[in-house]
């Protein structure tokens, strides 16, 4: 049987709360400062433990928060409690970050939405297929790469697309991808996906704002065109 040692049992300079008392919150890695919050484990494993399986989970402390407390519930060694606790901690730091003024990126219009991922995107030799996922002021809360290839509908399949939007309470959405010859120019394939993302997103209650194809320092907008 594996041993799980317990935090009391780390030398006092290793323990997160000690660390945090002598260094500062800075100091702490998100797993220590996971472990802080939870404050106790379980018999079988550490609150550092517990954090861990918590951040491998679910990836990355954004989709920590974007998380349920059912599914928060679900983690070995978190219970209704400490899931609400987890979930109060961070509303309380969503809340901060807007206190703070510390802006999101606003897409008022396509050239918003080109000029988050033109440099990253202009240069690529094969397409990438991403989504800008917006809240209610249309502003970006996360940025997703959901297919990398040929731009086709087995590639992009609403189901998968949305089920990230789904996950992260997105309002709207705007579709982006490249075009590695350099002209963005829409395709038929192009034209067929877009109707398709917009028809199912509208089942959903999600709003495909646009359809957004990078070039080499140009773009083209489908709504703009009027092919939207």
């Amino acid at each position: 049987m594996q041993h799980s040692v317990r935090i009391k049992d780390l030398p006092p300079a290793e323990r997160p709360r000690e660390r945090m008392e002598r260094l500062g919150p800075d100091a702490l890695s998100n797993r220590e400062l996971l472990a802080v919050l939870l404050r106790t484990g379980t018999r079988s494993a550490s609150a550092l433990q517990v954090a861990d399986e918590l951040l491998v989970r679910f990836g990355s402390v954004r989709d920590l928060a974007a998380a349920s407390m059912e599914e928060l519930a679900l983690v070995r060694g978190i219970g209704p409690a400490k899931a609400i606790h987890i979930l109060a901690a961070l509303e309380l730091a969503k809340r901060l970050q807007e206190f703070t003024g510390e802006e999101l990126d606003l897409i008022s219009n396509p050239g918003d939405a080109a000029g988050i991922v033109m440099e990253d995107m202009r240069r690529l030799d094969r397409e990438h297929f991403v989504i800008l996922m917006l809240n209610t002021k249309h502003r970006v809360t996360a940025k997703k790469v959901v297919s990398i290839g040929h731009l086709n509908a087995s590639l992009v399949h609403p189901r998968e697309l949305f089920k990230e939007v789904i996950r992260k309470s997105s309002a709207a959405v705007i579709l982006v991808h490249n075009h590695p010859s350099g002209d963005p120019t829409p395709s038929e394939e192009d034209l067929s996906i877009t109707r398709r993302l917009v028809d199912a997103g509208n089942l959903l209650g999600i709003s495909v704002l646009d359809h957004v194809i990078v070039g080499d320092h140009r773009y083209v907008s489908l709504r703009e065109q009027g092919l939207l």
